[in-house]
């Protein structure tokens, strides 16, 4: 989609107000009704159907009366609300050429006010070349329903919480510079895509560089998933830059495995062909007769041991659960505490009552290993026992239970001697079934039929 920004300076504030009025209605709606649309803006004097008129000719919304008469916001109207909020933050003064272009993504030359040159990336997903956006990407993770508007933010947001924290982490990657909606500025890379460069003086080296970062990555949680020589750019002193990382996951996922191993057989495999370089499979097919020719050693992800930081955690990358995070959080404090083998009874009876609390007809066996008795094959024998034995039982279980209770645990005990009765209820089925028409009302139209019936038997 071309991006023309002369109609921008036109604009009037009525225009954006209505313009983010559409865009606040689709959150609900795919095609935002105009009614909708002007209660939405609330202009002072009216004039919303003039005012989308107006955006209609910039192709900025687009109309829709299939249904019913309504707008949505198309991709040109999103990216005109993302620029004016970036000028009004004064970030960004001006808008150049168009630099690249990709399945999901355009780049664009932006100028600050001091007229430092900076990129602009607009997230595009939607596209009939990457639509399979639901499988390939967990932008949308619960969630059922969405559109390419809603899930080219979530893109844009992620990328730019990704290549901020790398940066901080003193990764080779562009300098974050703001945010908004699904347009990212970043800093301008002095280089080329690796793809475009045909002669390299030391292959060796960028190739050693390059894994390397594949590893530190790693290292620190989280796995690239598309490092490619499309996203990698080089400098005429052959430094390295890593770009694009929406699809970034982390080593807990479980496809990270076959993550890794993709992202390093493209490197290899475009050295192999571009500059010829070989490397080796592990120590054991390394054929010592060709010494004299320089391999490198491919990573594997099972030698990979994630010490360095724990990046996956803080940017909740895909595939790291609440469990992971818990552990982690253990392993920060010191590990975890290994249980105490002398605990006191009175916390193996906590224990025995959380475990036990939901007692159920059905489950007539764990009611009996909650009674906590001295010997359980006695207990579970004594299902068929008479009531009076159940109730020696009951007596002398209480009895010992209260020995061993503290005098501060009184209400403990309380609540253990009601869970025992009604498990010893409920094996002899002696709890009386509420009928239907327990809860029915008293003074209502059938309690009034029958006091009917009955005066006529009486006459």
């Amino acid at each position: 989609m071309k991006l023309d920004v002369d109609a921008l300076r036109y604009l009037s504030k009525d225009d954006f107000r209505v313009l983010t009025a559409v865009e606040m209605g689709m959150r609900n709606h795919e095609i935002v009704p105009a009614e909708l649309v002007d209660r939405i803006a609330g202009l002072k004097h009216g004039g919303t159907y003039k005012v989308l008129k107006n955006l209609l000719k910039h192709k900025l919304v687009h109309h829709d009366s299939s249904k019913y008469d309504g707008f949505r916001l198309t991709y040109l109207g999103y990216d005109f609300l993302a620029i004016k909020a970036l000028v009004n933050r004064g970030v960004v003064a001006a808008v150049g050429r168009q630099i690249g272009v990709g399945k999901e993504s355009d780049i664009f030359e932006v100028a600050a006010e001091d007229g430092t040159i900076m990129v602009m990336k607009l997230h595009r997903l939607g596209r009939v070349s990457f639509r399979a956006v639901k499988s390939k990407r967990d932008y949308l993770k619960h969630r059922s329903s969405y559109n390419w508007l809603y899930l080219s933010r979530l893109a844009a947001l992620k990328e730019y919480a990704f290549m901020k924290a790398l940066g901080e982490h003193g990764f080779p990657v562009p300098d974050a510079v703001d945010c908004n909606r699904h347009c990212v500025v970043m800093s301008l890379v002095q280089g080329y895509p690796l793809v475009q460069v045909k002669q390299l003086q030391n292959p060796d080296e960028v190739l050693e560089t390059i894994v390397g970062l594949v590893v530190r990555l790693a290292e620190h949680g989280l796995i690239h998933c598309d490092f490619n020589e499309f996203n990698i750019m080089i400098d005429d002193n052959e430094q390295v830059t890593m770009i694009d990382f929406p699809q970034m996951v982390s080593v807990s996922h479980r496809n990270a495995k076959m993550y890794f191993d993709r992202d390093v057989e493209c490197i290899f495999k475009f050295f192999s062909k571009r500059f010829n370089l070989s490397y080796q499979e592990s120590e054991d097919e390394y054929d010592e007769t060709e010494a004299d020719v320089e391999e490198i050693e491919r990573p594997s992800f099972s030698s990979i041991a994630k010490t360095t930081g724990f990046l996956d955690k803080e940017l909740s990358a895909s595939g790291f659960t609440r469990k992971d995070q818990d552990d982690i959080e253990k392993f920060i404090e010191g590990g975890t505490e290994q249980k105490d083998t002398t605990s006191s009874d009175d916390e193996e009876l906590e224990d025995q009552e959380h475990t036990h609390i939901e007692a159920t007809d059905d489950s007539v066996a764990e009611n009996i290993d909650f009674l906590d008795l001295e010997d359980q094959e006695d207990a579970a024998a004594s299902c068929n026992v008479s009531i009076q034995n159940e109730d020696e039982i009951l007596q002398s279980g209480e009895k010992e239970n209260s020995d061993e209770l503290d005098d501060g645990d009184a209400e403990l005990t309380k609540r253990l001697n009601k869970q025992r009765r009604r498990a010893i209820a409920a094996s002899q089925g002696t709890r009386k079934a509420l009928s239907r028409n327990f809860y029915k009302d008293k003074g209502g139209k059938s309690a009034h039929n029958s006091k009917i019936q009955r005066q006529s038997c009486n006459w």
